[in-house]
């Protein structure tokens, strides 16, 4: 119920005729009521939050389920709040619950409701994500690691790529490990490498993906390059494992939708500042540190 409809006031529909306006001139239509920005259905994402948490509850259980809502909701909501301090319309996180799949869901999103006016608004809020979330997946990371054990390794069942960030916490936790052997991940060390998986995934200078909003506040129209460049690596990536060919589909599908040219700000050719740059450069380090060519091998013995 709208109070002011209510009360009388014109609504965005009411024509002039009402006031008693001459038939024969054009109708004259009241502008659209202004809408309110952050305005959110909380109980739809309460909702697929509960479910997220039930469905990477019978994943791995209560300490995966946790973790990995505490890495995907700080990076989400490090983009909320971004868009909160720069006044642009968004809205909270819609977690995405997969009780099918390795992990229990497919990630979690915000929608940004309002075009991003400037760069370095641009880049505040790509930004703020991937290092929002990475703050919380690095100490998930070494905690899991820590309580993680070594197992033989067999030549059989599911092998997870090992990131650089993974590698350094085993060394710096555990030293070198035994011939034939590896850490035997626990659920809190599976949830830091979804969470890794994820950051790679969003930082990848693609298109609307964190990245390429990071790539285009740093290189304006020339991240249009960048782009078309990942996409022939992602295609190349499909050679050493399967496992990038859902993503290069959807990749490739996103940019024919959206086209290959990022959404123009008014100062495309405006540098970013050097902070700004320096933090573009933490981003790389994340995505190198994060990422791992073979994500998933499903191994047999011959």
């Amino acid at each position: 119920m709208d109070p002011l409809r209510d009360a009388g006031t014109a609504g965005p529909l009411d024509t002039a005729f009402s006031s008693g306006q001459d038939p024969s001139t054009p109708p004259v239509v009241a502008p659209p009521w202004p809408r309110r920005k952050f305005h959110n259905r909380v109980w739809l994402h309460t909702a697929l939050l509960l479910a997220t948490i039930w469905s990477t509850w019978l994943v791995a259980g209560w300490s995966y389920a946790v973790t990995v809502i505490a890495i995907l909701g700080a990076h989400e909501l490090g983009h909320y709040f971004a868009c909160r301090y720069y006044d642009v319309d968004a809205s909270l996180p819609y977690f995405l619950p997969f009780p099918l799949g390795f992990f229990g869901t497919l990630g979690a999103v915000i929608r940004i409701r309002e075009p991003i006016a400037t760069k370095r608004m641009l880049f505040d809020i790509g930004i703020a994500g991937p290092i929002a979330g990475f703050v919380v997946l690095v100490p998930a990371l070494f905690i899991g690691i820590a309580v993680s054990e070594i197992v033989p390794i067999d030549g059989t069942g599911i092998w997870f790529g090992e990131p650089l960030l993974i590698k350094a916490a085993a060394y710096l936790l555990w030293g070198p490990l035994p011939a034939n052997h590896t850490l035997g991940m626990s659920a809190v060390a599976y949830a830091a490498w979804f969470g890794m998986l994820a950051t790679a995934l969003n930082l990848f200078p693609v298109g609307q993906l964190d990245g390429g909003h990071i790539a285009y506040a740093v290189l304006g129209r020339r991240s249009t390059y960048v782009t078309l460049a990942m996409v022939v690596v992602a295609a190349a990536l499909c050679f050493v494992s399967p496992n990038w060919i859902v993503w290069t589909v959807m990749m490739i599908v996103m940019l024919i939708v959206v086209g290959p040219r990022h959404p123009q700000t008014f100062d495309e050719d405006v540098p970013l500042d050097a902070r700004r740059r320096a933090l573009a450069a933490f981003a790389v380090f994340m995505f190198a540190v994060c990422f791992t060519p073979v994500p998933i091998e499903f191994l047999v013995n011959p």
